[in-house]
């Protein structure tokens, strides 16, 4: 077989809208085919690029200031239980003084049995 090209039927034009029939036909304008493949990026991809960049830099701002507030929150919450627990230590030190010991420690179970149980 020989080369054959078959030809594409072309397409007749007919007179333009505004009637001008002196107007030379020209290519439509096709910006993207002018641009060098490979060439820096786009301002558009650019802008895209930023804002992935800043999204992702506040992202981990974010953890970074989460994690410094739980452990702030965790240092308050142990600093609180300590100073409850030495406060009762206290109280129970004073009623010592006055009431039996046997007296007070029946007491403590029963404070932390009724602590327990309100818990719930």
């Amino acid at each position: 077989m020989v080369n054959e090209e078959v030809e594409k039927p072309k397409v007749a034009k007919g007179t333009l809208v505004s009637g001008k029939v002196w107007k030379a036909e020209k290519a439509p304008l096709r910006v993207k085919s002018r641009v060098v493949k490979n060439k820096t990026l786009t301002s558009w991809d650019l802008k895209k690029q930023k804002r992935l960049e800043d999204k992702q830099f506040k992202e981990r701002l974010m953890a970074l200031k989460d994690e410094k507030e739980e452990a702030r929150q965790t240092k308050i919450t142990t600093l609180r239980e300590r100073r409850e627990k030495k406060a009762e230590n206290e109280r129970y030190e004073r009623l010592s003084a006055k009431m039996h010991a046997k007296k007070v420690e029946r007491m403590r179970r029963r404070e932390k049995r009724n602590k327990a149980l309100k818990e719930r």
